[in-house]
């Protein structure tokens, strides 16, 4: 989303067995086999509730072939809420507006990493190099989801203005409230800036030791660049103070349907500076919007009355 980001698994892979209506080689059609076998009763309508109910919310947009998925997932809100059905779960969600939290939280998908999709770093290090405009810059992570997405944003600041210091505040959001405690955190695995420059992890990170081996925290000064907040894409205003000279909203777009990622796309414009710049995921096209944003290639976006410094 992305974190609002706000995101759904990506499609699976099926084998021949796997496939709705299938026996697999036995006389049992895989749904009734996985009914039968499952802890909690779920039915289609279930099914169709939830969908409905995340797509009402959060704007997500689950496929059929996700039944599976949705049922794996809030089975653990089942046990942790002492439900005996998905039924009595669902009939919770109508009075506990507690639960909704973890009911959108268990549904969305924070697939992400340092310096994904680099080619948009290389891009913003150039626009930050040649901005003229207003400081501080401000630059707007719509779905932030663990924080590798926002800290890099932060990292590529540092480096294009070579300090830690930049004119430069990250507004980075998502609607998992549980990404935001982690992403606020700063703490990482090893592994996952295994593939970084040494240079760059020396200069941005700690290392953990002892108890913490094996782990890395975003050093202050990086850390000190970013702000999070939990945004619902969905909303129908934006606690974001504008204008914002950069969004960044990749790989969550392709889970709305056209009509939510049309009206998503007319709240971003009016917060944008009449030349700021909208980053996409790389699967992501908005030609459907071309009266909001225009292409500059690369999946970065314009709008489409820019007024380019």
């Amino acid at each position: 989303m992305a974190s609002t980001t706000v995101r759904a698994d990506a499609p699976g892979v099926r084998g021949a067995e796997d496939k709705p209506g299938s026996t697999g080689g036995l006389g049992t059609p895989r749904s009734e086999r996985a009914q039968g076998e499952r802890e909690f009763k779920f039915t289609l309508a279930d099914f169709d509730k939830v969908r409905k109910l995340i797509y009402d919310h959060a704007g997500i947009s689950l496929a059929p072939a996700k039944q599976d998925m949705v049922y794996s997932r809030l089975a653990r809100r089942l046990r942790a809420c002492g439900d005996a059905t998905f039924a009595d779960y669902l009939k919770r969600l109508e009075h506990d507006r507690g639960e909704w939290e973890n009911f959108a939280n268990s549904l969305t998908t924070n697939l992400t990493s340092f310096f994904r999709e680099p080619h948009h770093f290389e891009v913003l290090a150039e626009e930050l190099k040649n901005h003229k405009g207003a400081r501080p810059i401000k630059i707007w992570c719509a779905a932030s989801s663990t924080g590798e997405e926002p800290y890099t944003l932060a990292i590529t600041a540092c480096e294009a203005f070579r300090t830690m210091d930049p004119p430069v505040r990250i507004m980075a959001s998502d609607i998992d409230t549980n990404v935001l405690r982690q992403a606020e955190e700063g703490v990482f695995r090893q592994d996952r800036i295994d593939r970084m420059d040494p240079e760059r992890v020396r200069r941005f990170f700690l290392k953990g030791s002892g108890a913490q081996g094996g782990y890395v925290k975003i050093r202050p000064e990086l850390a000190r660049l970013v702000s999070f907040r939990q945004v619902n894409l969905l909303d129908s205003s934006y606690p974001i103070q504008g204008p914002v000279d950069y969004i960044f909203c990749r790989n969550v777009m392709i889970y709305f349907d056209k009509p939510t990622q049309y009206a998503v796309l007319k709240r971003f414009a009016p917060l944008l500076k009449p030349d700021g710049l909208l980053f996409a995921g790389h699967s992501e096209s908005f030609l459907h919007a071309a009266d909001l944003f225009k292409s500059r290639g690369r999946t970065v976006y314009e709008l489409t009355n820019a007024t380019r410094r």
